[in-house]
């Protein structure tokens, strides 16, 4: 969809945003703002723990407080530079599942300094690949249909977060002849905290249903009051709440430390492993940066109406060059590469349009850097339930797929279904890149496919086949 003018701008927010011309309002984009930190808070006390919770070769663990400090830190600035410079409702933070390379296939092999700097070095090769035009060249090259089952994909899979965060869905544990999923903890629906979920799922489609204003923030705030005062009143034990218990903080304002900004070695893992091993830990960074950014950025401009008649994101270079500076600031303050999140789509769910939004956003954590007990208050029954409707909003673009066509009808399908099926957006793009450009060779129409294309499906066999290669190059 573009951008259509749809009232005459009033101050210069509205006229540096745009926020008029998109067809939005400040209110939106505050609600919207405010809706996206609450339900990406949680890396504030996710990154902590899963880098806190290993140590590098020399036994060394990073300091939790630390790993606070840096994580809202990093998170507040670049999301505040992608809203100013991107003009694009995407918030960045450490990114989840790049901080768990970072914390157990890097750490172990080296310093924490060490694998601070490779996240350095892949951030500013993002940067390069930006720069020459070729990241945006890639994202350019593929087709309208194939970029929707991507939006389409991550909405399952947003969903399916929300779901496992909140204990609605969980692991069978030692269950090897079962299906991997069940129905709460134990087949069924126990618990205080799978009620409260399953009162904010509820209360959110409802208000949707009824197009009340900031109808997911508004869930978000209610659910957690009640999250609050259930565990006051209930005898609930704080592991059922999962990461955050919702319980009244003792101390509102905390001090940030921020010993670990500029704590790196830009070069020091190269004496610490082989050439070959440094090449494929860098480019199992950056692989999966690259393409969990291009479906991010994809799904919230194209749930938000943003993108041309072309299917492009308008700003694109500026965009993505923001988030390889982020990967470069998380290593350079050992919060791990930061990137943009899917999450950002809740608060286009609130009728955010404008990188005004991301500026709200970016405000929020720099405020959690001195009220983070207060920040994370907030438990994931509370926030899932905006993971689950933004889940649904962005599922209702796959009627624009041509399901009668098969060369495109397959790798959408492969798109969508293997991005919550193995919990990774990348895994989804790859096998969906991957089915497009075989089945257009064996139609012989491989002249159809842009040279990108085949260039990005190679390197995602090299991806998806790793193991044998790191065997065959004899470093495993």
């Amino acid at each position: 969809m573009s951008e259509l003018r749809t009232s005459a701008p009033s101050t210069p927010v509205d006229r540096y945003f745009r926020i008029s011309d998109r067809g939005s309002t400040l209110g939106r984009e505050i609600r919207g703002g405010f809706a996206t930190f609450f339900t990406m808070a949680y890396i504030l006390v996710l990154n902590p723990i899963i880098l806190g919770s290993a140590q590098d070769k020399y036994g060394h663990h990073l300091d939790p407080a630390q790993l606070v400090t840096v994580t809202a830190l990093v998170a507040a600035v670049m999301t505040v530079i992608m809203g100013v410079a991107g003009n694009l409702p995407l918030a960045l933070a450490a990114g989840l599942g790049l901080n768990a390379v970072v914390a157990f296939q890097l750490a172990p092999l080296m310093s924490w300094p060490d694998a601070m700097g490779l996240v350095v070095l892949e951030g500013l090769l993002i940067c390069a690949l930006v720069v020459t035009g070729l990241r945006e060249a890639v994202m350019h090259a593929i087709p309208q249909q194939l970029k929707q089952a991507i939006s389409v994909g991550i909405g399952l899979f947003i969903a399916f977060i929300g779901f496992v965060d909140a204990g609605f869905v969980t692991r069978i544990p030692g269950e090897t002849g079962s299906v991997p999923v069940q129905l709460g903890a134990s087949g069924h629906l126990s618990g205080w905290p799978v009620f409260v979920f399953c009162l904010g799922v509820l209360l959110t489609v409802a208000l949707m249903a009824r197009k009340v204003k900031g109808a997911i923030l508004l869930s978000i705030v209610v659910t957690t009051v009640v999250a609050v005062v259930v565990n006051e009143l209930a005898d609930v034990p704080a592991q059922a709440w999962g990461l955050t218990v919702p319980a009244v903080p003792d101390d509102l304002v905390a001090a940030p430390d921020f010993g670990l900004v500029g704590s790196f070695s830009l070069f020091g893992a190269f004496g610490q492993i082989g050439l070959v091993t440094l090449v494929l830990l860098v480019f199992t960074l950056l692989l999966s940066d690259f393409f969990d950014t291009m479906g991010t950025v994809v799904g919230v401009s194209s749930e938000a109406g943003l993108l041309d008649e072309d299917g492009k994101v308008p700003h694109l270079g500026r965009i993505l060059l923001v988030d390889g500076a982020a990967a470069v600031a998380g290593g350079a303050a050992s919060a791990s590469s930061n990137t943009s999140y899917i999450e950002s789509a809740a608060g286009v769910g609130e009728g955010a349009r404008t990188g005004f939004a991301s500026v709200v956003t970016g405000g929020l954590f720099a405020l959690a850097l001195f009220l983070t007990p207060l920040a994370t208050v907030v438990p994931a029954q509370a926030a899932a339930p905006a993971l689950v409707a933004v889940g649904f909003l962005l599922m209702t673009q796959v009627r624009h797929i041509d399901w009668t066509s098969l060369d495109i009808a397959i790798p959408a399908f492969l798109t969508i279904v293997v991005m919550p099926f193995t919990y990774s957006i990348t895994n989804g793009i790859g096998a969906g890149f991957l089915a497009y450009v075989v089945i257009k060779a064996v139609l012989g129409k491989a002249r159809e496919v842009h040279w990108l294309l085949w260039a990005t499906a190679a390197l995602f066999t090299v991806y998806f086949a790793i193991d044998p290669v790191e065997r065959l190059l004899g470093v495993k």
